[in-house]
């Protein structure tokens, strides 16, 4: 009997990164919040608490591309990220990303329009993209 695997999903952002939780038992995630990214780099700090606190056994990152699948202007930034990441010595994979931020988004309004939902910040949308690239991860086998 296989072991459920947990992973961690990161939606980059050149301020923000969106964090959330998945596991493939249900292929469902949550988010966790965000990470900072600054003019001093990424919080591996928050970082190294998230692993030690889900112990994930791998790590997805959405990989941004235009619409077309043209390599994005944030590609680069993000492959840089992924580089700083196998300092935890996990897997990592890459998702296509592509509308994850604007689905977080409509979904986000549609909770909020049906009350189930206050004021909907940018950190929350980076989270819930995170969400969406861990379900797209995780349902893609």
């Amino acid at each position: 009997m296989t072991r459920p695997r947990t992973l961690l999903a990161f939606d980059f952002g050149l301020r923000r990164i969106g964090v959330a939780v998945g596991q493939d038992v249900t292929a469902s995630a949550s988010p966790l919040g965000v990470v900072a990214n600054r003019d001093d780099g990424v919080d591996h700090d928050a970082i190294a608490a998230l692993i030690d606190e889900w112990r994930p056994s791998e790590i997805v990152v959405g990989m941004p591309s235009h619409a077309d699948g043209s390599a994005s202007t944030l590609q680069e930034p993000v492959e840089a990220f992924i580089e700083e990441l196998l300092r935890y010595a996990l897997p990592v994979s890459t998702v296509d990303e592509r509308y994850t931020s604007v689905e977080a988004e409509r979904v986000l309004k549609q909770a909020r329009t049906s009350g189930s939902r206050g004021k909907i910040s940018r950190e929350m949308i980076d989270s819930a993209a995170a969400v969406f690239i861990a379900e797209r991860y995780l349902s893609s086998g």
